[in-house]
Order: structure tokens, then sequence, then C-alpha cells
């Protein structure tokens, strides 16, 4: 019986080139980098070289899943996106559009807050201490200038 390849597959929301390495094809996904994509693979038991489109259905199922619940499958916490929620407390790992929503959601909680970083996101200006005397000049900002004598 011959494998069956598909030129298109479809993981969590996003179509994929069925063509990759499954360790490329999972960083296709926004939240999924390249050391999440191969400690999901090795733990679900898949060889990394291995080219995405050749899966079945079912595997590709348990990969979905693999990648929306990776404690499920004894990945470190470390490498999960969204440790210790604000809202809930636990340790989540979000993907594509809910990833986008709840990183606005918490720009949008520290501008309400009028946190320090909040307010830095709000005037476009560096949030983690950056010097801004010499970078950061977008506009109208000019370069340095000397003082008139």
């Amino acid at each position: 019986m011959e494998e069956e390849f598909k030129h298109m597959v479809r993981i969590a929301r996003k179509d994929i080139d069925g063509n990759k390495t499954m360790e490329n094809a999972l960083t296709s996904i926004k939240g999924v980098g390249k050391a999440l994509s191969r400690a999901i693979i090795m733990s679900a038991g898949y060889d990394l070289n291995q080219r995405i489109g050749y899966l079945s259905d079912e595997e590709i199922e348990r990969l979905e899943e693999a990648i929306k619940n990776p404690a499920k499958y004894n990945i470190p916490s470390w490498m999960i996106n969204r440790r210790n929620d604000y809202e809930t407390g636990e340790d989540k790992h979000l993907i594509e559009s809910d990833l986008e929503m709840c990183l606005r959601e918490d720009l949008n909680r520290m501008r309400k807050t009028r946190s320090y970083k909040g307010r830095r996101h709000e005037l476009g200006l560096p949030v983690r201490g950056q010097r801004t005397k010499s970078t950061f000049r977008k506009g109208s900002s000019v370069g340095v200038r000397r003082k008139k004598r």
C-alpha cells in the first residue's frame, strides 16, 4: 500500500506546504518556534526530516493536539509561550489568532492601568530601558546638532 502524499496540510487553521520537513513546517505556525517544533516532533515520536505531506489524518490530528496542549506531551513549561496567565494563572500555549488577541489585550490592559510599559507603548518609545538619545529616531527628530557659538 502506497502512502498518499498531500500537497497542502491544514494544521491549527494554517495551510502548510506538504513538501516541507516536519520541523520547518511547524515553525510556519505563529507561536511555534524551532525549539518547540523539535520538542513536539520528538515527543510525538516522529522523524524530524520526514515530509509533512506523508502524514495520515490521525497523525496530523495528534500533532495538532500536541501543538495546542504541549504539557500533555511532557514539553517543559519554559517552552510554553503563556506561562502564569494573567486571568487564570495557569500555563497555556497560544497559537495564531489567539496569541495575537492575547497580546493585544495585554497591551490594552497596560495602557488602561497607565503602567510605565503601557505609556511607552502608547508613545511608540522603547519599553525595555534602551537608550533614546541616539536611537529610535522615527519621524520628525533630526540628528545631533552642534551648539551655536
